[in-house]
């Protein structure tokens, strides 16, 4: 695969306007998600939906990291935010190990959560939808910084999914143990973009 041309400076500015545009949206959609998933988690005492907002929290913190980086230049600003972006993937796997292996240590079941289910299925989409928006905005510009963060929204795709997956299961068959199951497949996800990371692969 060729690597991406460098953008005129009117495509920049205008891929730049792209980016902020992005992130913002990722930022006000997960502020507003906290607030959801609180009032589902606390109501069906789910483990699931209290770590799925924790995971919001760090996308929040990743999109910040990445709408500062967009405001400057330089080698040095951008390997401190992928830095702080691998930070936020392995505290979102250590996270997720934790919290799956309690589950299932424990047997805890949660009650069943119309709302976490309605909230979960449209993240899932708008976590995707944004995610690759980040990748192509952070391909055109060459800036790994947005092409990393913009895994980090998928990996918030994909846990919302594997949430959603166990709210449905738990609400239609009972079998509490398959949310997780799905959160240890994020939890080796999460795992090797911060390996990653750190290792300078990207």
């Amino acid at each position: 695969m060729t690597a991406p041309a460098a953008a005129a400076p009117a495509d920049t500015t205008r891929l730049l306007r792209r980016g902020f545009a992005l992130e913002r949206a990722t930022l006000a959609w997960n502020v507003v998600g906290i607030v959801v998933l609180a009032v589902a988690a606390l109501s069906a005492k789910s483990v699931a939906l209290a770590g799925f907002g924790l995971d919001s929290l760090i996308e929040i913190g990743a999109s910040t990291v990445v709408i500062w980086e967009l405001s400057g230049t330089g080698e040095e600003r951008q390997r401190r935010a992928l830095r702080l972006i691998g930070g936020a993937f392995a505290a979102l796997a250590l996270y997720l190990l934790a919290q799956s292996s309690y589950v299932l240590a424990t047997g805890h079941h949660a009650r069943h959560s119309p709302l976490g289910i309605t909230w979960t299925a449209v993240t899932a989409v708008v976590m995707f939808a944004l995610a690759y928006g980040k990748a192509r905005t952070g391909a055109a510009l060459d800036n790994p910084v947005l092409r990393t963060e913009g895994r980090v929204t998928l990996v918030d795709g994909v846990l919302a999914t594997a949430v959603l997956l166990g709210l449905v299961v738990n609400a239609a068959a009972g079998w509490w143990w398959a949310d997780p199951l799905a959160g240890f497949v994020v939890v080796l996800y999460a795992a090797r973009e911060a390996r990653e990371i750190f290792a300078g692969e990207h």
